[in-house]
């Protein structure tokens, strides 16, 4: 070895840091554990410097270059090897940072577990990246990371604590389905609320010495199977919720007619028939009147009759309640006493040319009765228009032939 190279060699060991290919590590052991006195050790700005001996922390150097003595860091004392006359500290050094360590990947399929809404089981699949910092960097290294450790890789360092994580996702995916009732489709538009969620579920880390920070990139997604199934029952779903809806709105539409018809009824009570008896026997005899105007239900002559007999009987029970109002009635031709005034009271009288039925009026002459031939006539013709049966025909024209 030449006089160069042992310069450069005793140089290097002067000067402790952590290499750049190694920036990257949560913790970095220095690999040698025979310090020079007076040698320069360099910590960067996001980073602290650990000194352990015969596995006792010892002291903690923050950042900053410094120069390895007694006189300024006491705690070196400890370390001295008094067999090289002090020349040499036997010390094991550890870089750990400090500053929150970022991208930390994590994810991989959830178990079987049923949609809320949908009613399927499916497994979804969670990724992203979360941030973690150490806070206690002592307790890291002395409680998890361990001191007999090389430098190692950052995912195997933190293999335990990314599982431990995933784990609490596993929870809070759960917890947020059953709560708020949500399919596993909408999770992915919900990212920050369950990113926020998470960091607050997040496994208690301080007995470690380290600490969960945020989420970031997080998503969730399906196998092709379990996404066509579970959008095919959310289209069911969908379809199910639409008949709902549109049952719902012909109900209020239905209610809509009923209660303006019961307003516009209660109206007219209150301003035309008086109360509801007068105003339902209305109501019948315009339903009577349109019947008839439409031929009946189809039974003929009978039906006919039959109407004619409720509307009549109606008008009668109404007639008492509009006397009682002061109102005139009107009284049908058949029911009037003789002698008495036709239709309404108080008709002037004896008029010249007037109506049927009033006093002085000019009298029809009594017509004359028909003939036997016209009433076999009149007969036979309700036959043929089927107004009457062959037995009724029959009984009808015995009758009329015992006359003669």
């Amino acid at each position: 070895m030449g006089i160069f190279d042992f310069v450069k060699s005793g140089v290097r060991e002067m000067m402790i840091a952590r290499p750049d290919a190694a920036k990257h590590l949560i913790v970095y052991k220095h690999p040698d554990q025979n310090i020079p006195f007076w040698s320069q050790l360099t910590v960067d700005s996001d980073e602290c410097a650990l000194f352990f001996k015969d596995g006792r922390y010892m002291g903690y150097l923050p950042t900053g270059r410094h120069t390895l003595q007694t006189q300024n860091i006491p705690f070196l004392n400890n370390l001295v090897n008094k067999f090289t006359g002090g020349d040499v500290f036997i010390a094991e050094i550890f870089f750990v940072k400090t500053q929150p360590v970022r991208g930390v990947p994590f994810g991989g399929p959830l178990e079987s577990m049923e949609d809320p809404v949908l009613y399927e089981f499916v497994t979804p699949r969670i990724f992203g990246e979360f941030s973690l910092v150490v806070v206690d960097p002592v307790r890291f290294v002395v409680g998890y990371h361990g001191q007999c450790g090389g430098s190692g890789d950052n995912d195997v360092v933190l293999s335990w604590i990314k599982g431990k994580f995933f784990m609490s996702v596993k929870t809070v995916i759960g917890q947020v389905c059953a709560q708020q009732q949500k399919s596993l489709l909408n999770l992915g538009g919900m990212s920050m609320e369950l990113g926020a969620r998470i960091v607050q579920s997040a496994p208690n880390l301080e007995e470690i010495g380290c600490k969960i920070l945020e989420i970031g990139n997080f998503n969730i997604n399906f196998s092709a199977e379990d996404q066509k199934l579970l959008r095919e029952a959310n289209k069911g779903r969908g379809e199910a919720r639409r008949g709902v809806g549109i049952a719902q709105d012909s109900a209020r539409a239905k209610q809509f007619e009923l209660d303006q018809r019961f307003q516009q009824d209660a109206r007219y009570v209150q301003q035309l028939a008086g109360n509801w008896q007068n105003y339902a026997a209305g109501q019948a005899m315009m339903g009577a009147g349109q019947g008839m105007a439409q031929g009946g239900d189809g039974s003929g002559v009978a039906g006919l009759g039959a109407q004619v007999a409720i509307g009549a009987g109606l008008a009668q029970a109404m007639n008492p309640a509009l006397a009682a109002q002061g109102q005139p009635q009107f009284v049908p031709p058949h029911m009037q006493q003789p002698g008495a005034p036709q239709g309404y009271p108080g008709a002037p009288q004896g008029y010249p040319g007037a109506p049927q039925g009033y006093p002085g009026a000019p009298q029809a002459a009594p017509a004359a009765a028909p003939s036997i031939e016209q009433r076999l006539e009149r007969l036979g013709e309700l036959k043929s228009k089927g107004l009457i049966t062959d037995e009724e025909f029959q009984a009808r024209k015995a009758k009329i032939l015992e006359e003669i």
